[in-house]
């Protein structure tokens, strides 16, 4: 099994182990199940939503992903097909159409992605997470009682 950061993230795997899978469905496109994830890591037990509202935070990354996304196809669609800021120009707006249209497509991939990453970064990857326990946080045991 490949244990690399990018290998895991983009897979959406387990950042603790990089083995187990994060979310129920394997198809992005499942819309029913988009963001249903595992309550805990089936490899390794590690929850998947560490607090509860967690994962809004994850709007910030899928912000800066589509910001990378446009930027690209824009650098993209200048250097193969060429756009110029005439008014006779209407390149600029194929390219927007175009990259607005990819965009909403894509959506799923990046809501999961963006959910992916935003969990690395608070669970760090352990080599030996067979041999070391969880570290407790208020998520992991449903059954106790406030007092």
């Amino acid at each position: 099994m490949a244990t690399n950061y990018l290998w895991s993230t983009i897979n959406n795997r387990c950042p603790r182990c990089r083995e187990g899978k994060l979310f129920v469905s394997s198809n992005p496109y499942n819309l029913s199940a988009i963001t249903t994830m595992n309550e805990k890591c089936p490899v390794c037990g590690q929850a998947t939503e560490i607090e509860v509202g967690f994962y809004y935070g994850t709007g910030y990354v899928s912000y800066a992903l589509t910001v990378a996304y446009f930027v690209s196809t824009f650098v993209a669609w200048k250097v193969l097909i060429g756009m110029t800021f005439d008014l006779d120009d209407n390149r600029i707006f194929y390219w927007m159409g175009t990259a607005i249209i990819t965009l909403l497509f894509m959506q799923p991939l990046l809501m999961r992605l963006s959910r992916s990453i935003w969990l690395g970064w608070f669970v760090s990857y352990n080599k030996n997470w067979k041999n070391e326990a969880l570290e407790y946080n208020e998520r992991m045991d449903h059954n106790r009682k406030e007092q």
